[in-house]
């Protein structure tokens, strides 16, 4: 389930509200917010094509877990799914051979 998004680490794409399946954030002008947290899926997208790693989703959560955006930070924990995932900074290792980064998200 979403957990936060980091003001400090947020570049205000909006990237994390056009990729996510469950419209679990709304776009401000800003800093995007959660705003339907219960309706996320856990399915970590917003976390991996965050270019910044400003999301944090918990890996197994039922409801709001309560951590704090120090705890993630000291934790190192931003990004930590793309980066298991072998991601950086948003994009894939060999992401040159994937053609899946042309898909355009519908606006």
């Amino acid at each position: 389930m979403i957990e936060i998004v980091s003001a400090t680490r947020c570049v205000e794409c909006d990237i994390c509200v056009k990729v996510c399946p469950a419209n679990v954030f709304d776009a401000t002008g800003g800093v995007p917010v959660v705003a339907r947290q219960e309706d996320c899926q856990t399915c970590f997208l917003c976390e991996i094509y965050c270019p910044t790693d400003a999301l944090y989703v918990a890996e197994v959560a039922e409801g709001p877990t309560g951590i704090s955006e120090a705890e993630v930070e000291a934790r190192h924990l931003f990004g930590g799914y793309a980066r298991a995932l072998g991601w950086r900074r948003g994009k894939a290792g060999g992401s040159q051979f994937d053609p899946t980064h042309r898909i355009r998200v519908a606006q």
